[in-house]
């Protein structure tokens, strides 16, 4: 006989890469490839990167332990469907044992894409993709080995078992979720942020901080039905105490060390913490899942027109998914504060807010003041019409958060379109 009440879940999930961590440890990536038996891989990086040279000399680690090396240097800053597919395609013929990332999330991404594609030849990225955008398939067995290795503090894919991608078609970004899709190592090196723009530091950091805010106030995974079948349960299961654990201490880092990352790079003790931050977060919502932020920030980076942010290298318009997950983190912290007070206001003492005299009461304006204080101390988007959005915009954006269901049902309350319109438009102003 099923045991507890019926009505809710009763199962915590919770599952995240080896992890090695600390300045220099990108000098190790030769010895972890060959520790996995590896002898042939596919380095992913993107262009900028690899005018740095930093990919260059990871290849040169990693052939000093006698590990082959196919570069592929032309990984999309945030990555599309379509860039993915020809990408495959024009590496069809290329056999590795396994594939190394190494840049921000969109390389990372465009790694397991990659992977994923490779290891089973004959399916499409919109197979995979999340419903309703895609067909929301599971993918049907395991793929090769992925080294991660970030250069930016900020995505957590490193830590994760899902993708981003923009989808061409339809001018918004949507995900994939699955198991196989978690590397197999993330391999930190805070020094390989160093020479990030600021710009660049205080995007990748706005990530973190929602990452963290979203998965510490999602729906609880034992206020949800319970799932049909073990299959069922997704890997967004909702705020567990598991999860809580990281993102508690990734808030409590970013509230002291993102302003400083930003405004000194070279100060090593912030990268170090940010990168600390940006793991962990990637550890907790990568089991708690975000919400209306994460819903909202794909239809703002679809539907951009002209924006072309500072400090990054594009030649098309685009809104880096930081930016546009912040952009409406205070508008939707806002709305969902009635849920759970408690945990709105410790994520805002995490973050360095003072509670001195804060109510349940009074403190609904207390972490997304604290939200808006950090960014605009970082010089980010004091709101989506920054990126050059007007009120015409908003009922295609909303009608673009409404399509990513599977991050809306994380949300502690029910999500209508009207909720999502009232947000938007709040969100336009900062």
């Amino acid at each position: 006989m099923p045991l507890g009440d019926g009505i809710h879940e009763k199962i915590i999930t919770w599952q995240a890469p080896p992890l090695k961590f600390g300045v220099g440890a990108t000098e190790e990536i030769g010895h972890e490839l060959t520790r996995a038996g590896l002898r042939s891989v596919l380095l992913v990086t993107d262009p900028t990167l690899a005018r740095s040279g930093l990919p260059a000399q990871v290849a040169k680690l990693i052939e000093q332990e006698g590990v082959a090396v196919t570069l592929f240097d032309r990984a999309q800053v945030e990555p599309t469907d379509t860039g993915c597919a020809e990408a495959a395609r024009e590496l069809a013929s290329v056999e590795v044992d396994g594939y190394v990332a190494l840049g921000g999330g969109s390389s990372i991404d465009t790694a397991k894409m990659l992977n994923l594609l490779g290891s089973h030849p004959g399916s499409t990225v919109h197979d995979y993709l999340n419903k309703p955008v895609g067909a929301g398939r599971a993918i049907p067995g395991p793929l090769k080995p992925l080294v991660a290795v970030p250069t930016t503090a900020g995505s957590g894919s490193e830590c994760t078992a899902m993708v981003a991608l923009g989808v061409t078609g339809l001018r918004v970004k949507t995900g994939i979720s699955d198991p196989y899709l978690r590397p197999s190592l993330a391999l930190v090196d805070p020094a390989n942020t160093l020479t990030l723009p600021a710009e660049v530091t205080a995007a990748s950091g706005y990530d973190v901080l929602t990452h963290a805010c979203e998965s510490y106030t999602a729906r609880p995974y034992d206020r949800r039905p319970p799932f049909g079948s073990p299959a069922d349960r997704p890997l967004y299961i909702g705020a567990n105490p598991i999860s809580d654990i990281w993102a508690e201490r990734a808030l409590e880092l970013v509230g002291r060390h993102l302003r400083r990352a930003v405004l000194n790079p070279h100060d090593l003790e912030a990268r170090t913490a940010m990168s600390q931050a940006a793991s962990f977060a990637g550890m907790g919502f990568g089991n708690a899942g975000t919400h209306i932020p994460h819903a909202c920030a794909y239809p703002i980076a679809g539907l951009v027109r002209e924006y072309r942010p500072a400090g990054y290298d594009v030649s098309h318009p685009m809104v880096p998914h930081g930016a546009a997950v912040v952009a409406t983190a205070a508008a939707a912290f806002a709305f969902t504060y009635p849920t759970a007070p408690e945990r709105h206001l410790r994520a805002a003492e995490l973050l360095g807010a003072n509670l001195r005299g804060i109510t349940v009461a009074n403190g609904a304006d207390v972490l997304p003041a604290t939200l808006l204080s950090l960014v605009a101390d970082t010089g980010g988007p004091t709101g989506t019409a920054a990126f050059g959005y007007t009120r015409k915009d908003v009922p295609d954006l909303v009608e673009g958060a409404l399509k990513q269901q599977r991050l809306l049902v994380c949300c502690p309350r029910d999500v209508t379109a009207r909720d999502l319109r009232n947000v938007l438009t709040a969100a336009l102003a900062g």
